[in-house]
């Protein structure tokens, strides 16, 4: 089993394809990677020779960003369009899908496991008389009526019987 870039490629695959196991690296750039050290495509992994597996090494690790340091520039990416406010940063921070998908319904990988609004708790059955126990006897209701108020304006008051109005008859 070849160990490149901190990945053990595995030994049955054909190194085209073993070359994307390691994070940074697809098809096209494998390809690539391939045509430079002339190591055939369709090798597999097992058959590859030390020198091989060496020259693989050798351009993988100096001309490319990958595994450790290529997962922290995305992060990094991610973190300053964040920083700055854009669109994208703050879908990021919502954690909403970034690149324009829908989010009426679906979306789910991004927003977890539905939450559900309504009703949390369980409603239990009351007994049939429970309803009266609330009940007020009509003599011993409050009055729902606003105080009244004087023609001047004022709050009459509710302790005396005085009236605000002016005597009429002289005094």
């Amino acid at each position: 089993m070849a160990r490149i870039a901190g990945v053990d490629l595995p030994n049955e695959k054909r190194i085209e394809i073993a070359l994307t196991y390691i994070f940074g690296i697809g098809r096209p750039t494998s390809q690539k990677i391939l045509s430079m050290t002339g190591v055939s495509p369709d090798t597999r992994v097992k058959a590859l020779t030390e020198e091989e597996t060496g020259r693989l090494r050798q351009v993988i690790e100096s001309q490319l960003k990958v595994e450790g340091a290529r997962r922290s520039e995305v992060a990094m990416n991610i973190k300053r369009l964040m920083d700055i406010g854009a669109y994208r940063g703050l879908r990021h921070r919502k954690n909403l899908p970034v690149r324009g998908q829908r989010t009426r319904t679906n979306a789910r990988t991004r927003k977890g496991p539905k939450k559900t609004a309504g009703a949390s708790r369980k409603v239990t059955a009351a007994p049939a008389w429970e309803w009266l126990k609330h009940r007020q006897h009509p003599r011993h209701r409050q009055s729902h009526r606003s105080p009244r108020r004087s023609a001047s304006g004022r709050w009459a008051s509710t302790g005396s019987h005085t009236s605000n109005r002016r005597s009429t008859t002289p005094s």
